[in-house]
């Protein structure tokens, strides 16, 4: 009992729990996983180094992409911030009397149609929004329907530039004008619904 912590959490020495936290993030955890692959498979048991390069890349090349896309995503918004220009754009949005949810809806929907990649949407576009929601002075309920509104305007609009267009159109067998009637429509539809539903809240909040 006497290695329990107050909320009865198991106490480690710090060098341990740096350890831990560092093995268990999500792309480190990936690396070790490949690694101990690669070390039964290959030394254990004899696969081919073909074989096992092949597998590697394939669990691999998806983490580099969001790696890529995250980090891309959050240095567009530095700079937006470290600029100031989200600065500039919340006191336009103060003076015109605009909505500070469709303000972040109409951002992220506009940054999505022009790139293609929601999570570069919702991260430059939170990065702009976020002076909108100090200068708004929002309660934390309306900073949460903001987020909502984000997500619902990235969400919106997936087209040809769009990774998860492609995902669905080879996936399903579906020609690009079927996805846009179908896959295009839908998330419009989710992203669209998500923002009548925040605009809603945010009524009560």
């Amino acid at each position: 009992m006497d290695s329990l912590g107050k909320a009865g959490m198991l106490e480690l020495p710090p060098v341990v729990t740096r350890f831990i936290m560092f093995a268990g993030h999500p792309f480190i955890a990936l690396m070790i996983a490949c690694g101990l692959a690669w070390g039964i498979c290959g030394q254990i048991h004899g696969m081919p180094a073909k074989t096992l390069t092949a597998a590697m890349v394939k669990a691999l090349e998806p983490a580099g992409v969001v790696v890529l896309i995250t980090g891309a995503g959050g240095a567009f918004k530095q700079i937006l911030v470290d600029s100031e220009a989200g600065a500039a754009l919340a006191e336009t949005l103060t003076a015109t009397g605009m909505s500070p949810l469709l303000f972040g809806f109409a951002v992220a929907a506009i940054i999505r149609v022009a790139q293609g990649s929601a999570t570069v949407a919702m991260l430059t576009a939170a990065g702009i929004a976020a002076p909108v929601v100090e200068l708004a002075g929002l309660s934390p309920g309306g900073t949460a329907l903001m987020v909502l509104a984000i997500a619902s305007g990235a969400t919106v609009l997936s087209h040809v530039n769009d990774s998860g267009f492609w995902l669905v159109s080879r996936y399903l067998g579906l020609s690009e004008a079927q996805t846009l009637r179908s896959w295009t429509v839908t998330a419009t539809l989710v992203g669209l619904v998500g923002l009548a539903t925040a605009l809603v809240l945010s009524l009560f909040v």
